[in-house]
């Protein structure tokens, strides 16, 4: 799920980078004939494998192949050849010390003249996403989310990509998020404008991460969290994986888990974080609940009406915990 910077517009949508953007522009037909083509071309071993839709994301397809892998092609132009190469280079190294399972890169799709950008075939995770399924069990999913986030959380190696969207001070993005606060209040969807803006200044106006860069997933939302009977189990896309702020990931408190158990998830992270690390955290959250109004609000294509309510949810907390 990643999105293009452009400046804000009637029907455009804000993106978890605080970045205004609409729907990338579908440009390619996939169907169950032209994966399995692909697969037959490139990787003829697992040709006999059915294929079947598994789920349609921003500007990824997720095709099922057989039961336990799946074909992860892009639809939309854009950076997906950078995007699936740093998945398919990082996140098997990653994913052996991840206590929550995730996609795992098993082979590289190349360009051809089927089908004009990379893909990836990744192991295949059982689970609803958590904007259709939220989570239900909420002190096993604090636990569950501290454990995910305690081990991704280390230093990175050189040579870890970065993503400067979600990087640096978060003051950086205070013009980006206040365009989104503004095209979010035009349509009536934020009650209290001083009380996000006043969360925003707070969150901006701590003190910046002093350690060093760690893994971030960068965009734990509730579309990228799997749920199995109302407990976590798993997170999915990683193109947004980099080197960061741990509060970038923290903030997934505010709008995966439910009330009450925040202070579980913070008590069970390591190292615990520190109030400049929670107020930042704030901030990114507030940000992506921003986003998500605005693209649940959004009538085009690139409309996500089950990302609203976790949405609202999160934005009346953050703001009320600030009041």
């Amino acid at each position: 799920m990643h999105r293009r910077a452009e400046s804000p517009s009637p029907g455009r949508a804000c993106s978890w980078q605080l970045q205004c953007v609409g729907m990338p522009g579908v440009d390619i037909e996939i169907t169950a004939e032209l994966v399995r083509d692909l697969v037959r071309d490139q990787h003829p071993d697992l040709a006999d494998r059915p294929v079947r839709l598994g789920a349609r994301g921003w500007s990824n397809q997720l095709w099922r192949l057989g039961d336990d892998l799946a074909v992860r092609l892009p639809w939309a132009p854009g950076d997906a050849d950078v995007l699936l190469h740093k998945e398919h280079t990082w996140v098997p190294e990653l994913a052996p010390d991840l206590p929550l399972p995730v996609p795992v890169p098993q082979r590289w799709g190349e360009p051809s003249a089927r089908f004009p950008r990379p893909w990836l075939i990744t192991t295949w995770l059982p689970g609803a996403p958590a904007d259709q399924a939220p989570v239900t069990r909420a002190a096993d999913a604090a636990v569950s989310l501290a454990a995910f986030l305690t081990a991704l959380h280390r230093p990175v190696p050189d040579g870890a990509p970065v993503s400067p969207d979600r990087n640096g001070p978060l003051a950086d993005h205070t013009d980006r998020f206040m365009a989104g606060l503004a095209a979010a209040a035009s349509r009536g969807l934020i009650p209290d404008v001083d009380a996000a803006t006043a969360v925003w200044h707070d969150a901006a106006t701590a003190p910046v991460w002093p350690g060093p860069d760690v893994w971030i997933h960068a965009d734990l939302h509730p579309a990228n969290v799997l749920t199995t009977e109302g407990r976590l189990s798993g997170v999915v896309d990683f193109g947004a994986l980099g080197a960061g702020d741990p509060a970038c990931d923290l903030a997934a408190a505010w709008i995966l888990l439910p009330d009450g158990v925040n202070d579980a998830f913070h008590a069970a992270y390591r190292p615990a974080p520190d109030p400049a690390t929670l107020r930042r955290a704030r901030g990114w959250a507030l940000g992506r609940a921003v986003a998500c109004l605005l693209i649940s609000d959004d009538d085009g294509p690139g409309g996500r009406p089950s990302w609203g309510p976790p949405a609202r949810i999160s934005l009346q907390r953050l703001t009320a915990a600030a009041g």
